[in-house]
């Protein structure tokens, strides 16, 4: 799109805008529900309401006449309009009560006046067969500092009382049965379920009239509802009764149709490291932060048969979930406020900052794997076992340590195998990590802050069969042939330090955020054919990392002189990242000859080992050791500057811009823009639009990977160089240097709250990118100087546009101690390829189809979620089901001689499709909470043992499935045990 085209696009927004704020002007009434319009008084006027909710909860008025009154007029008009009285409490607070009803608010007022913020049983209206019980407690924040006027509500009734200056209170119990609620403006409410005689309470910083996040907005006032683009927020303590949050990436697409992360096999890395996408586009086209800060990707390139192919990501799993407080996730492109990688939108992990807690939790699960037809592979396989503590402790009077530790271990699934892929599932994995997040404040304006972990991961996944009577095994070491073991070690750790305060009025962020993957292969049960029976049958492969450390510093301050409030936010960021491949055991990457020496250009033919007058292939089978001239040691630093601004237009109007500039020492530079806005039609309903523009710049794997390999084309293996993108023979193909991703993004969203416990939000998006970077196919190597059979390399090779939109309805019903939770999201995608950079390389060769139909195939076309929860008293029953669309693949047939389909290439193209028909899968969790402390939880995902549509062999994983949908390990069955002190 035109720079002018755009400008007449946001002409139209204006006036958009503009017809709908003389709507708003014209109404003559609207009626909203009172605890609405307190809100709205509220946030007009900065004060605050303080009332029963159960009491107002049915109860309307007519906001209109309130626009344009002052506080003491739109107090006067409450009074005329309820049958309420208000009263100021002092400090920017007013209780709302009924004077003549025995709520506790009346009461309340007259012993204010005595002192005493006691709430007296006399004007309670209640007959009491058993003896009166008074309890007692103090309500804390996370600091251990009172909360003053916090509301104490026993459920089920009218009785209430608010906590004195001190956070004590004291109230006499209706009934003894009845659970307490505790909650306050600016905390989340905390529902106090086995009521003691003293109740220490500590209210969790957070909102309670919205949820005002991180990610997206860098104002720190500014409330979801009223964000110019859309975020989805996961609140981990909201979502544990529907998931067993084993790990990040379930838990995430389990909530964000979205988000997809379906396990691979057969995919060597990938393997190990699970690739994620958003919105069908690469792993690493979504940016992760942790609390706010910029998160390194892993070493790890994603070849062949793998989702997101040619493109590395962040490995979300090597972050304990027990360490997540949250989950933000930014549905927009962002790289004008974030940088490199904010195509899509951007995932924003918040941990933990209890200071008061220890939460201990222990899994254990299996699958079902009765789909086998090999009797003894039937029954359960993948015995899971996860155990993880959490503690939050305070550090002198203001400051926080929370700490997480877990300890996770999967053993292998094996499902229905072929011939070539005998042992086909997925990746056995023991894993370990540390996390900690802490706060301690080093003045009364500065505070100082860290965060950060370490993850260890030992997995163990099988490669293809190398069957008895290949040139690829010796009879004397495995006579029935044999599948090798593909074994990692991955370490992943991290560390944030930082300064935050305010300095002469400017909110100040200092901090430098270091992150390190490192990936060691080793490669077991296989052997090197070329030293026959004198071969090892173990292999250190070597293998590669890479470590990013960023530096930013950012100002942020509120003018609220300007229109309705002008936030600026500014800041620079300094980013260094290494990245390198380091060779294994020489046994691991060499061929030999029949003496047992190195293979040269000079070895005499007839010395070179054969089988029935096939060369032996050298290095070790299942994944070959990368070799000292694969070694790597790159490095590139960046530097950007941004500056973003949010103004209040109006009190209904707010437009956000966003403009960044970064240089890349080995690219050069990249300037991005946003603009956003948000409109509130009426106080329950917002329209948001964004158009900004994005880049990704080429990864340091991207430009620099390089590595021999043995790629099974339609069952037959072949040896492949993989050449880095600055090899001079990555020019004769006429590939040029790698160049940043450029990227357009659009979006139009609608919010319509349309009671406090119904809501419903529509997002759609456009997003264009030009020359993205795709893994070529393979191109004939035989006149080139190098000992393989095919080449392969990394290039800017497409543009796509992607079309979609998200859905959300949420509904929320109590009703004494029940509640029942109804929520229905989806995501409906689509993407097009709409141009191939082959220049005079051959287009089928370069970008083909098979490879069109895979990057395509990256996301369903739709995927939908409907979630129930149903909680009464102690217990809790989750049931999810969940839609996945139908999709299409090519699988290797595709390149098979035309002569074996009758000489019909509609014949060919029809066998080699493979089509997976739309499924459902249901999840289902039960928890019962035994005591204050314990609770236990049994359930299942996909619980009906759902598959995928079974294919032939000649898929990408050597199985009958591809890595789609809900994958193909089928149900999982687990029960877990919950701790909290």
């Amino acid at each position: 799109m035109t720079l002018k085209n755009t400008y007449r696009l946001y002409l139209l927004v204006l006036v958009f805008f503009t017809l709908f704020s003389f709507q708003g002007v014209s109404q003559e009434h609207n009626y909203i529900f009172l605890a609405d319009a307190l809100d709205e008084i509220s946030e007009r006027h900065k004060v605050f309401f303080t009332y029963n909710p159960i009491v107002i909860k049915s109860d309307k008025v007519d906001i209109t006449p309130f626009e344009k009154l002052s506080l003491e007029q739109s107090i006067s008009l409450l009074k005329k309009l309820t049958s309420y009285e208000l009263e100021y409490l002092g400090n920017n607070y007013y209780v709302v009560f009924k004077p003549r009803k025995s709520s506790y608010y009346n009461r309340y007022s007259t012993n204010v006046a005595r002192g005493n913020n006691t709430i007296s049983r006399d004007s309670l209206n209640t007959n009491f067969e058993n003896e009166k019980r008074i309890i007692r407690g103090v309500v804390l924040d996370p600091f251990y500092q009172p909360i003053r006027k916090a509301n104490v509500i026993e459920n089920n009734t009218q009785n209430g009382t608010i906590t004195r200056n001190d956070g004590s209170f004291e109230l006499e119990m209706v009934s003894n049965d009845n659970s307490l609620t505790i909650s306050h403006i600016g905390f989340t409410s905390e529902r106090v379920l086995s009521v003691e005689n003293f109740n220490t309470v500590i209210l969790k910083s957070g909102v309670q009239l919205d949820e005002v996040f991180i990610v997206g907005s860098r104002n720190s006032k500014r409330q979801k509802i009223d964000s110019p683009v859309s975020t989805e927020v996961i609140d981990i303590q909201n979502v544990v009764r529907k998931t067993d949050l084993l790990e990040v990436n379930q838990l995430i697409q389990t909530e964000i149709p979205s988000f997809n992360a379906t396990k691979q096999s057969g995919s060597d890395g990938a393997d190990h490291i699970i690739p994620a996408t958003y919105r069908g586009l690469g792993p690493d086209q979504t940016l992760v932060l942790i609390n706010g800060k910029r998160r390194h990707q892993t070493s790890l390139i994603n070849l062949y048969g793998t989702r997101g192919r040619g493109n590395s990501g962040t490995d979300l799993n090597t972050i304990p979930t027990s360490a997540i407080k949250s989950i933000e996730v930014l549905k927009d492109g962002a790289s004008a406020q974030y940088g490199s990688d904010a195509i899509a939108g951007v995932i924003n992990i918040v941990l933990k900052d209890n200071p008061n807690t220890t939460n201990i939790n222990s899994t254990f699960g299996f699958y079902n794997a009765a789909n086998n037809e090999d009797d003894s592979r039937k029954g359960v396989d993948g015995l899971t076992f996860k155990t993880d503590v959490n503690y939050g402790g305070k550090i002198g009077e203001n400051g926080f340590v929370n700490l997480s530790a877990e300890f996770l271990t999967k053993g292998h699934t094996f499902r229905q195998g072929t011939n070539i892929r005998e042992n086909y599932g997925d990746a056995a994995v023991t894993s370990s990590s540390l996390f900690f997040n802490s706060e301690l404040p080093i003045s009364e304006s500065i505070k100082a802050y860290t965060n950060g972990g370490y993850n260890f991961k030992n997995t163990r996944a099988y490669a293809f069969t190398r069957p008895s009577d290949s040139e690829r095994n010796v009879l004397s070491i495995y006579p029935d042939g044999f599948n090798p073991v593909i074994t990692s070690n991955i370490s992943d750790k991290s560390l944030t330090i930082g300064f935050k305060g305010k300095i002469k009025g400017w909110n100040v962020d200092f901090s430098n955020s270091y992150g390190d993957n490192y990936f060691h292969y080793f490669i077991k049960e296989t052997l090197n054919a070329t030293l026959l029976e004198n071969s090892p049958s173990e292999f250190d492969a070597g293998g590669h990392s890479l470590n990013q450390n960023t530096t930013n510093i950012d100002l942020s301050k509120q003018f609220s002189g300007i229109l309705n409030g002008l936030h600026v936010a500014l800041g620079l960021e300094n980013k260094i990242e290494n990245y390198r491949i380091f060779a294994g055991d020489e046994e691991s990457y060499l061929s030999y000859d029949i003496n047992g020496l190195p293979v040269t250009n000079t070895t005499p033919i007839n010395l070179i080992p054969t089988l029935n007058g096939v060369i032996r292939p050298g290095g070790s089978q299942g994944f070959p050791g990368y070799a000292p001239s694969n070694e790597v040691d790159r490095a590139r630093t960046s530097f950007s500057f941004y500056l973003d601004t949010e103004i209040d237009i109006t009190k209904k109007w707010i437009l956000a811009t966003a403009i960044r500039y970064e240089n890349y020492s080995d690219f050069g530079n990249s300037i991005n823009t946003k603009i956003a806005s948000n409109y509130k039609i009426t106080p329950k309903s917002n329209l948001r639009f964004s158009f900004s523009t994005g880049f990704r710049a080429p990864s340091l794997a991207q430009i620099y990977y390089n590595l021999k390999f043995t790629n099974y084309i339609d069952n037959v293996p072949m040896e492949s160089f993989l050449i880095a993108n600055n090899d001079p023979i990555t020019r004769q193909f006429g590939i040029q240097r790698l160049k940043e991703e450029k990227a357009v993004n659009y979006s139009l969203g609608f919010n319509y709250r349309i009671t406090k416990n119904i809501n419903l939000s529509i997002d759609a998006y456009h997003i264009y990118i030009k020359d993205r970077i795709i893994l070529s196919g393979n191109f004939d190597a035989t006149l080139l100087n190098t000992d393989a059979e095919n080449v392969q390399f990394f290039a800017n090779g497409v543009n796509t546009s992607t079309y979609g939109t998200d859905f959300r309805f949420s509904w929320l019903k109590n009703w004494n101690d029940t509640k029942f939770n109804l929520s229905l999201t989806g995501n409906v995608n689509t993407m097009n390829i709409t141009r191939i950079h082959n220049k005079d390389l051959d287009a089928e060769t370069f970008f083909g189809i098979r490879e069109r139909f895979f990057l395509k195939a990256s996301a369903p076309n739709h995927k939908i979620i409907f979630n129930s929860i149903i909680s009464k008293g102690k217990f809790s029953w989750s049931n999810t089901i969940t839609r996945f669309s139908s999709l299409e693949l090519i699988d290797w047939q595709i390149l098979n001689p035309i002569s074996e389909f009758n000489n019909s290439s509609e014949e060919r193209f029809e066998a080699a499709i493979d089509k997976y028909d739309a499924k459902y899968t249901l999840d289902s969790h039960i928890s019962y909470k035994l005591n204050k402390n314990f609770s236990f939880q049994f359930g299942a995902n996909n619980l009906f043992n759902t598959y995928p549509t079974v294919q032939g062999e000649n898929t990408d994983s050597g199985g009958l499935w591809d890595a789609v949908q809900m994958g193909s390990n089928g149900a999982f069955y687990y029960s877990k045990v919950l701790a909290n002190f």
